[in-house]
């Protein structure tokens, strides 16, 4: 079917103002659409994948695009849903904490909101200032502080989605005690929206903490193996870090200006609780290594850089991979990207969490030595019993590339799954695992 047939069809079911046929300017991540649709409705979106499902058109599905580069083998679908004008809180129940929230609203945004009632999600994805709440639930998207709050899994208690054939359920409740059937919420958490549209989502809420501190150890170089001992002994004792997070030299410098293997300790608690748990980390402190302390202000200051994109310039290739490993052997993978930036002559930024064992890294630098590295680090990975997956990339490399990795035993189980939900396979198409 034309573009013209695919517009004529669509503006029978939503307003004009709402459907584009333009350039795109990204077109190198693929992911696109040849007609974009921005619904204000879930009505809409359930009409658009209604008609699509029956046309049999291809469907991607995005918010601010902050995750276009990370799966996906195809450039354009016949239509691309943009969830931006799908926003705002539809229910807060202050008492309850519990929130819900529409899919198209800048998660970074809602914890705006929340603090003028000293709440918040207890999540902290990449980009909070860009990424939209559909796209961190759909990519279940997390930083350093999974280590004490968790992933988005742990946050969500229900969600409402609209099914390709623009049938629209709920899972989950609106009450942090909800406990009735399967919790179907995790089917489509971290799923890449190849199961459905995800419409409205709803968190259970923390307080806001009453202080918050993070602590930078610094360590000369080759102390590997110094590093790996005092981590161990940090999550022995009797303190509760929000996060315990190792950045490689190249990350280090970006956000402190010292290029020194660093381990980041942060607190969040009463004041005299943080104190006392800084004053523990001050008795442990290794004596070959530099211990500082953040005040509050800059604490925040901290942490929105460390969340935010980095701009190396539109002519540096740039990749993300996030890799999988046992909680120690962070370490390791620290290690070998401070071998690979020198074997390969190019930028690694890199940090990892040793109470969790996930790893991000950033990689810079020319295509095919950074393609090489990506191919490397995933080989590191693998022979630490962990994984690699690659989370952003250009298309005509993915398409070499795979992005999830080797398909699992349970890939069966993935597959039929799709197959139910999505016979026609319009929706987000191989977007997830296996090509799904």
């Amino acid at each position: 079917m034309t573009t013209a047939s695919i517009l004529s069809h669509l503006k029978a079911v939503i307003p004009e103002d709402r459907i584009f046929d333009g350039e795109d300017d990204e077109l190198h991540l693929g992911n696109g659409g040849k007609v974009t649709i921005y619904p204000k409705t879930e009505q809409e979106m359930a009409d658009i994948l209604a008609y699509a499902n029956t046309s049999e058109q291809t469907v991607s599905v995005m918010g601010a695009g902050t995750k276009r580069g990370f799966g996906g083998l195809t450039e354009q679908a016949d239509i691309l849903i943009s969830t931006k004008s799908y926003t705002g809180v539809v229910e807060h129940v202050q008492g309850d904490m519990t929130v819900t929230v529409r899919a198209g609203t800048v998660f970074g945004e809602l914890q705006q909101y929340l603090a003028d009632y000293y709440q918040k999600v207890a999540v902290d994805p990449f980009f909070p200032e860009e990424a939209t709440v559909g796209g961190v639930i759909a990519a279940n998207d997390s930083g350093p502080k999974r280590f004490r709050h968790g992933a988005a899994r742990d946050a969500v208690i229900g969600m409402r989605i609209v099914y390709p054939d623009g049938k629209i359920i709920r899972t989950g409740g609106k009450v942090v005690k909800n406990v009735a059937g399967y919790d179907m919420n995790k089917l489509f958490i971290g799923s890449m929206g190849t199961l459905g549209v995800i419409s409205e989502v709803t968190f259970k809420l923390r307080p806001l903490p009453k202080c918050e501190s993070v602590a930078f150890i610094s360590f000369p170089a080759n102390q590997m193996k110094e590093i790996r001992r005092f981590a161990a002994q940090l999550l022995d004792v009797m303190i509760e870090p929000v996060a315990i997070e190792l950045l490689n030299p190249t990350m280090a410098a970006t956000l402190t200006g010292y290029a020194c293997t660093t381990l980041v300790v942060s607190f969040e608690d009463v004041e005299s609780s943080v104190l006392y748990q800084e004053n523990i980390l001050k008795a442990m402190k290794p004596s070959d290594s530099e211990l500082s302390i953040l005040s509050e202000g800059e604490t925040k200051q901290f942490w929105d850089s460390f969340y935010s994109k980095r701009n190396k310039g539109q002519n540096v290739f740039q990749a993300a991979v996030k890799i999988g490993v046992v909680n120690m052997d962070v370490v390791e993978i620290i290690n070998e990207t401070m071998k690979l930036e020198h074997s390969q002559n190019i930028q690694l930024e890199a940090h990892g969490g040793l109470g969790h064992g996930l790893c991000k890294i950033n990689f810079y630098g020319e295509a095919e030595k950074v393609v090489a590295a990506i191919h490397q680090m995933r080989t590191k990975a693998e022979q630490l019993g962990g994984y690699a997956v690659i989370t952003h990339l250009p298309l005509s490399y993915r398409k070499e590339i795979q992005v999830w990795g080797e398909k699992p035993s349970y890939f069966f189980l993935l597959e039929g799954m799709k197959k139910e939900v999505d016979p026609k396979g319009i929706l987000n198409r191989h977007r997830f695992v296996g090509g799904i």
